[in-house]
């Protein structure tokens, strides 16, 4: 597939997608959401995708929102519309991906960017990045799921002092905070990342989309609803061919052979 502002490809059970813009620090117009999500609907299509790959070419990972494509001298401007239209859907798309998904933050991180990176299930970063909630220099809220992901994963006040105050975070404070998986030096970034990504590809799939959503689900569920909803997960898991791989591996004292089934 021939895109404009990504990078896409599979192999060996590994989507890559990787954001291709690096002249605006790969912040997002309207033709890179559309591309991403194209993207996005081959990786669904894939039976054989086993784990996805967010990154991104040149010194940032994401500004955001190319703010090139605003015309506020021309009235007012309905950016209620461009979420619900562009990162709404997006946000909702890696969250409910049924494969594990990996953000690598190769650069800074900033606005949306950060926010996307967090809608991940795992996110590693460089040591030299940086994460900042650019919104409050633009008199905007964060968006992007930003609002949701900040108190759950650092606390309300840290949450708070990040997004008012509009600090940059450094990738080891990020991953001091929670906000991050972690920090990784720089000279042995993508050698990290391509051993987590073997790792994911080839680990039990359905089981681990089973484990991700029952983490996820916890912030609106009570304990009751909790503990039932692992009773059924385990039953569906228990029904794969992966369960019963892990299970003779382990007592024929050998590594599993995973499938994804």
């Amino acid at each position: 597939m021939e895109f404009e502002t990504i990078h896409f490809e599979r192999g060996n059970g590994i989507a890559r997608l990787i954001l291709n813009r690096p002249e605006k620090l790969n912040a997002f117009n309207v033709l890179m959401h559309r591309e991403v999500a194209a993207a996005l609907d081959a990786v669904e299509a894939d039976e054989s995708l086993r784990a996805l790959l967010l990154a991104a070419r040149g010194r940032g990972f994401c500004a955001g929102q190319d703010l090139s494509e605003r015309n506020v001298d021309g009235g007012p401007l309905d950016l209620g519309e461009t979420t619900r239209t562009y990162y709404n859907p997006l946000v909702k798309r890696l969250v409910s991906l049924k494969i594990p998904t990996l953000c690598a933050v190769g650069g800074v991180a900033a606005g949306a960017g950060v926010n996307l990176a967090l809608a991940c299930d795992i996110v590693v970063a460089r040591v030299s990045a940086k994460f900042v909630q650019a919104f409050s220099s633009i008199g905007l809220v964060p968006d992007a799921g930003g609002s949701y992901w900040l108190p759950r994963m650092i606390g309300q006040a840290r949450a708070l002092g990040f997004t008012l105050l509009g600090h940059s975070l450094s990738a080891r404070q990020a991953e001091t905070w929670g906000l991050i998986w972690k920090a990784i030096d720089d000279d042995h970034f993508k050698e990290e990342v391509e051993a987590l990504l073997a790792q994911l590809a080839g680990a039990p799939t359905r089981g681990l989309n089973a484990a991700k959503s029952a983490i996820r689900a916890a912030a609106r569920n009570t304990l009751e609803q909790q503990l039932e909803l692992e009773s059924a997960s385990q039953f569906e898991c228990g029904r794969t061919q992966d369960y019963k791989e892990g299970v003779t591996a382990f007592k024929e004292r050998r590594p599993p052979r995973f499938t994804g089934r």
